[in-house]
């Protein structure tokens, strides 16, 4: 399972800084959060700071070498610092120490992560950590208010209780808390800030203990949709069936299995969501109960008794606080008569309904929609699933914001 994101941080490179102090012991949760995240990280350490956390940690979970040395004949023979110092798109520098800080107000390039905030043309961030006291002296708050005029973003400190016993300002912002921050920086996009559940993929019902009643779809449609509302700055819950698929960098993915888990699955992830896709492909019904043994090939028949499934977009949309809901509706005929009933009886804000078989729909690379809202519908023609599910996302964005302005008025 990957972090929430609030924004596609896939490929986002983040050099991360670390100075001595003892909330570096922090920095690899934060290392791993950037990274599951889907962010490039390279860290930097100035000399002192492996006395509280070690290297060898920080490249397990980075995947890259620490750099430490501003002297080093591997890097420097092709001014490795002023090349890394071009590849970051953002530094961090946590924990900010008192006396890092002074440096850096001061101009001084004497650590390999003084020099390269000097030569970076990247945003600057820093989470300062250091004792109440020297927080509050005078020499800090100029040095603070210094770095500030300068455009360096200054991240906390937080209050509360310190490692040396006393209470205040000073601690570190805590791993979440920077990552949010790093969001914020790279936030953009048509759903910048909006928070969405999606669900992809086929459910599988057990019917004995090898055997199961699904259906043909590959989640393809359904990842799709993920990847390009997370290109468009989405926070993004993936709630999915059983698929052969990459997990797309940046979102949080929720496996299930029947259709069961996913309604539980679902309406446990989406009370504070703007926006529900229901993309799966959910069985209607389930068998009535599940063999623990395989069902042996002794008779010529084989009876199933099945139930029907709980109706997960049904539910979301009656919720009283929803959030906006788009359906889909596979059909083999009759199209726009079955997809407006659904959108009807279901009372979604929008359906989108493809048709399937021959070679259409499941299974396939290429789809087409006809997507239907109260009082307007547009046909997306036949095309790869990723450029489609771009201008659904692009087409669900307008009717959002359309509902937004009307409600506001």
């Amino acid at each position: 399972m990957t972090s929430r994101v609030s924004v596609h941080l896939r490929s986002r490179r983040i050099l991360l800084g670390i100075t001595a102090g003892i909330a570096a012991y922090k920095v690899a949760g934060l290392a791993r959060l950037l990274v599951s995240a889907g962010a490039e990280v390279q860290v930097v350490m100035t000399p002192s700071a492996g006395e509280f956390i070690g290297a060898m940690t920080l490249q397990a979970i980075t995947g890259r070498p620490v750099r430490e040395a501003i002297f080093d004949a591997q890097h420097e023979a092709a001014m490795g610092h002023i090349e890394l110092a071009r590849w970051a798109e953002l530094v961090l520098v946590a924990p900010a120490s008192a006396d890092f800080l002074a440096r850096l107000c001061a101009g001084m390039a004497d650590t390999l992560l003084h020099t390269l905030c000097l030569a970076t043309d990247a945003p600057i961030a820093v989470a300062p950590a250091m004792n109440v006291r020297m927080w509050a002296n005078p020499a800090s708050r100029a040095n603070m208010k210094v770095l500030g005029e300068r455009g360096v973003m200054i991240w906390g400190p937080a209050s509360g209780e310190q490692a040396c016993g006393e209470q205040g300002p000073g601690r570190m912002l805590e791993p979440e808390a920077l990552l949010e921050k790093v969001r914020q920086v790279f936030a953009s996009g048509r759903f910048a800030g909006r928070r969405v559940v999606l669900t992809a993929g086929p459910t599988r019902e057990p019917v004995d203990a090898v055997r199961f009643v699904g259906n043909r779809s590959s989640g393809k449609m359904g990842y799709a949709i993920g990847e390009a509302l997370l290109r468009e700055g989405a926070d993004v819950t993936l709630v999915s069936g059983p698929v052969a698929l990459p997990v797309p960098a940046g979102a949080r993915v929720v496996s299930v299995e029947t259709a069961l888990e996913m309604h539980r699955a679902t309406l446990a992830e989406v009370a504070d969501a703007d926006l529900f896709v229901a993309c799966a492909a959910v069985a209607d019904y389930r068998p009535v109960s599940t063999a623990s043994q395989k069902i042996k090939k002794d008779a010529d028949t084989l009876t199933l008794e099945l139930v029907r499934n709980p109706d997960i977009l049904r539910d979301v949309a009656a919720m009283p606080e929803r959030p906006f809901c788009v359906g889909f509706a596979a059909e083999t005929e009759r199209l726009e008569a079955y997809a407006e009933a659904k959108r009807r009886a279901k009372g979604v804000d929008m359906i989108a309904a493809n048709q399937v078989g021959r070679q259409q729909g499941f299974e396939a690379d290429e789809n087409a929609l006809l997507v239907l809202w109260e009082g307007g519908r547009t046909r997306l023609p036949q095309q790869a699933k990723t450029r489609l599910a771009e201008q659904l996302i692009s087409l669900i964005a307008e009717r959002m914001d359309a509902q937004t302005t009307t409600q506001d008025t």
